[in-house]
C-alpha cells in the first residue's frame, strides 16, 4: 500500500477521513513509503462538519500494493446516502480485481456494497446501520459489534474512530506490530480491545492502557518478538525491577506476562504466514520458535 487513495463523497465525516489519513501520514513520517491522494466526483466537497475540502477528479494509476479507503458520510439511513457514479464504483471493483485492497469506514461500507465487493464476504459498519447494510446487500455476511473485519482484501470498519483501528491494523499487517505501536503512541492513541474480533491484532488487544513503562516494554518486545527478550534485560531497559515489570505488565494487559505477550505476537504472525500457504514448521521457524511443537500447542490453546 504505497499509494493511499481516499474516495470522498459529499457529507463525508471528517474523522472517518482524518483518522486513517493521520495513521498513514505518520507512517510516512517514520520513513515508510506512503503517499496520500484524495479523489472525488467534484473538485470541492463539503464535509458533514461544514469544512470544504478539495480533491482530484481523476483516479491515479494504482497497483496491487495500493489501498483505496472510502470514509463514511452523514445520512439518516444508508438509503439516504449520496449518489455514487458507476464510474467510481467501477474504479473500486477494478482496483480490487487487480489485486489491490479496498477499505471502508462507517457508512462507506455501503459504497463497497454498491460496487459488489461485499458479496460473499464478511463486513461490518456502524452499529446504527448494520441491519440496513444487511438488507441492502443480502449476499454480504454482516458481522455485528466489532471494530473491523478483513476478508479477501476487503476491509471494513465500524463508526468514526474505528477507522484509526483499521489503519493501524493494516500497518501492523504490512510492517509488524512495532511500527503500528510506534504510530499509535505518536498519535497518543491507545487502541481499544475487542474480544469478539478475530482480526484484532495483539497490539490492539493488549495496548488499551496508559502505563508508559509497560508500553516501552511492549515496544521492545514488538521490535524483537522473533528473538529472545530476557526478562532481566527487558526490566533494565525500562528502568524497573523484574518483579515490578511483571506486576505492572499483568495489571496493564489483563494478566499477561511479557513472555505470554511475546508468544501472542509470534502466534499472530505465524497464523498470518500459514494463511498465506507457509507450512507450520516454516512459520514456527520464521517467528522464532526452535521447532513447531510450541506453535502447535499455542494454536491448540487458542482454538
Amino acid at each position: 500500500m504505497s499509494d493511499i487513495v481516499f474516495f470522498l463523497v459529499p457529507g463525508v465525516h471528517l474523522l472517518d477521513l482524518a483518522g486513517p489519513a493521520q495513521v498513514f501520514s505518520t507512517a510516512a513520517d517514520f520513513g515508510h513509503p506512503y503517499t496520500l491522494d484524495y479523489v472525488a466526483e467534484r473538485p470541492r466537497i463539503t464535509t458533514a462538519q461544514g469544512l470544504h475540502v478539495t480533491a482530484r477528479v481523476d483516479w491515479p494509476e494504482l497497483g496491487p500494493d495500493d489501498l483505496i479507503v472510502v470514509p463514511g458520510w452523514r445520512a439518516l439511513t444508508l438509503g439516504d446516502g449520496p449518489p455514487i457514479a458507476e464510474d467510481s464504483l467501477r474504479a473500486l471493483r477494478e482496483h480490487h480485481a487487480r489485486g489491490g485492497t479496498v477499505a471502508s469506514v462507517c457508512a462507506g461500507a455501503d459504497a463497497l456494497g454498491r460496487a459488489g465487493l461485499l458479496d460473499g464476504r464478511r463486513c461490518t459498519t456502524h452499529h446504527d446501520v448494520q441491519d440496513e447494510l444487511a438488507r441492502r446487500h443480502p449476499r454480504a455476511a454482516v458481522v455485528r459489534d466489532v471494530l473491523y473485519t478483513e476478508d479477501d482484501r476487503v476491509v471494513t470498519s465500524a463508526g468514526i474512530a474505528s477507522g484509526i483501528d483499521l489503519a493501524l491494523h493494516l500497518v501492523s499487517t504490512r510492517h509488524g506490530p512495532a511500527v503500528a505501536a510506534q504510530i499509535a503512541r505518536d498519535m497518543v492513541v491507545y487502541a481499544r480491545r475487542n474480544g469478539h474480533e478475530p482480526q484484532a491484532s495483539a497490539m490492539l488487544r493488549h495496548r488499551s492502557h496508559l502505563d508508559d513503562t509497560v508500553h516501552r516494554a511492549q515496544d521492545l518486545i514488538d521490535a524483537r518478538f522473533d528473538g529472545p527478550v530476557p526478562l532481566p534485560e527487558l526490566a533494565a531497559a525500562v528502568g524497573v525491577s523484574e518483579r515490578t515489570l511483571t506486576r505492572l505488565f499483568a495489571r496493564a494487559t489483563g494478566g499477561l506476562t511479557p513472555l505470554r505477550y511475546q508468544q501472542a505476537l509470534r502466534l499472530e504472525r505465524a497464523e498470518h504466514l500459514i494463511s498465506h500457504g507457509v507450512t507450520v514448521d516454516a512459520a514456527a521457524r520464521a517467528v522464532g520458535f526452535e521447532d513447531a511443537r510450541m506453535l502447535r500447542r499455542l494454536r491448540a490453546r487458542a482454538a
